[in-house]
């Protein structure tokens, strides 16, 4: 990858937005790779969890703008922000969809500054750490844009519609503190142990939790979370239940907590995804 490395240490896959002399600023390039990263992650079974961090000093900057306001203009030859040569939008949304549906979960450790999209980006992952020096900033009113990569749906889910709109129409930096008081982070922490709580974090999840489950979960979460009432989900967590509950997974969860060890989950992402799964499809 130009713009990102991407480190597999055991169970756990570390993506770092690489453009530290631009604080990580955001580029086509730079989305493009990272969907191309979330999609890998999501088809390597030894990959468990996800932890995406800033080089440097900053985590993400927003958008590039080094060219000017022509960088927000996909007709203009220096726009760098959303379009690349060869990239193709859409199916599934990019690096968006490509996070949202990734049967991994995702940990953000947000070393520093993410501003614009380098916030917006963070939000379909599923846990967001922070840095006590980290801020944050929804600022696109006052670039004359509206907020992007799917933060209006994304961001009133995790805090609130009424924080969300304060956010958004103020466009106000955000300390960390300030972050976590409204839910948008889980913890804050000092900077040099940053990435070894987002190992810790994911390492609870590696060692303790079946694969097949945790793609299940997160995607029941997100999806079913918004209704106005549970018929949607019932009619999916049953059927999965008895599906799982037959399967080789339950016997190894259930003997392991009997035997007192650490379990060793034999089912696949890759191959052993229930048959109802992906049921939204239907």
């Amino acid at each position: 990858y130009e713009t990102l490395l991407y480190e597999v240490d055991g169970p756990v896959l570390t993506i770092t937005l690489n453009r530290p002399d631009k604080l990580n600023a955001y580029t086509a390039v730079m989305g493009a790779e990272l969907a191309d990263a979330f999609h890998r992650a999501d088809e390597d079974d030894a990959v468990r969890v996800v932890i995406v961090t800033g080089a440097g000093r900053g985590f993400c900057a927003g958008a590039d703008i080094s060219g000017g306001a022509a960088s927000f203009d996909d007709k203009a030859p220096g726009s760098v922000a959303f379009s690349a040569p060869g990239q193709a939008r859409a199916e599934g949304g990019g690096f968006v969809g490509a996070i949202f549906n990734c049967r991994k979960p995702s940990i953000a450790a947000i070393n520093g500054a993410a501003v614009g999209v380098g916030t917006t980006l963070t939000l379909p992952m599923d846990i967001r750490i922070a840095a006590s020096n980290a801020r944050y900033g929804f600022i696109f009113a006052r670039r004359g844009l509206v907020p992007e990569a799917g933060s209006a749906w994304f961001l009133p889910k995790l805090v609130g519609l009424p924080q969300a709109l304060r956010w958004c129409l103020t466009g106000n930096l955000i300390p960390a503190e300030e972050a976590k008081a409204a839910g948008l982070v889980s913890e804050v922490v000092e900077p040099e142990r940053l990435l070894a709580r987002a190992r810790e974090i994911a390492l609870e999840i590696a060692e303790n939790t079946a694969p097949v489950s945790i793609a299940l979960a997160r995607q029941m979460l997100w999806r079913f979370s918004g209704d106005p009432d549970p018929s949607g989900v019932l009619a999916v967590d049953g059927r999965l239940s008895m599906e799982l509950g037959s399967g080789p997974d339950v016997k190894e969860g259930v003997g392991a907590f009997l035997e007192k060890r650490a379990p060793r989950f034999p089912n696949k992402v890759s191959e052993d995804m229930p048959s109802l799964y992906p049921w939204w499809k239907d």
